[in-house]
């Protein structure tokens, strides 16, 4: 019994560590706007106030295409799905020996005849059913951190909002094809590919969501029972 309650001790501690998760936090270098390095000034100075390093496209379409730019990406995610499972099974052995003789005396013991019968009896019926949805839409503009030599843009950024009650924040890292670009630089979260999307939040209402580790611990399968 005592080796039983130390097992379930370090059971318990081993998950309660795994638990124990550090909130996220603002600034993250990894969602940093790129710092694109100044352009040397190449051309030679000839009096003109014309630049080509410096020159902005007047004429183009003002969609992202350079590391550094920015572009909207508009969130449109929507999932559902459902799951059911029944599992049933039955089980059943039943063995029976006869008393045994010699020279057509049966056996016995104590007047009683040695015979033996053993049975035994299993059954399992589990059962589970799953049904989830979810959508998240809204907005959040991010920066080009890599221009691929395809022309494809690798793009991430978050967004932070403060709240009375803690944090929401927002992080989202793709790929983006120029082409899925539109005439606004947004492109729909549906065409990024390689997408990562996250959405969360901080604080005592993010904390009062989250289920306590000892709770987790009964209904894990370190639980025996």
């Amino acid at each position: 019994m005592k080796l039983a309650i130390q097992v379930m001790a370090v059971l318990a501690a081993v998950l309660l560590t795994g638990c124990v998760n550090k909130p996220p936090k603002p600034d993250n270098p990894y969602y940093a706007p790129v710092e694109v390095a100044p352009q040397p000034n190449l051309q030679p100075v000839t009096g003109s106030i014309y630049n080509a390093a410096t020159a902005r496209d007047l004429y183009g379409d003002g969609r992202a295409r350079r590391v550094g730019d920015i572009i909207t990406i508009a969130l449109e995610e929507s999932t559902q799905s459902s799951k059911s499972s029944s599992t049933q099974i039955d089980k059943s052995n039943s063995v029976e020996v006869g008393a045994g003789s010699v020279f057509g005396n049966n056996l016995s013991a104590f007047g009683n005849p040695l015979s033996a019968s053993l049975g035994s009896e299993s059954a399992f019926d589990g059962q589970g059913d799953s049904d989830m949805s979810n959508s998240l839409s809204g907005n959040i503009t991010v920066t080009v951190h890599k221009v691929l030599p395809n022309g494809n843009l690798l793009v991430r950024g978050e967004k932070w909002l403060t709240l009375n009650q803690g944090d929401e924040y927002i992080r989202v890292s793709g790929l983006v094809r120029p082409q899925d670009i539109d005439e606004a630089n947004t492109v729909a979260s549906t065409k990024l590919a390689d997408a990562r999307i996250a959405y969360s939040g901080t604080g005592s209402v993010q904390d009062a969501n989250v289920m306590g580790w000892l709770s987790r611990f009964f209904i894990s399968p370190l639980w025996p029972f």
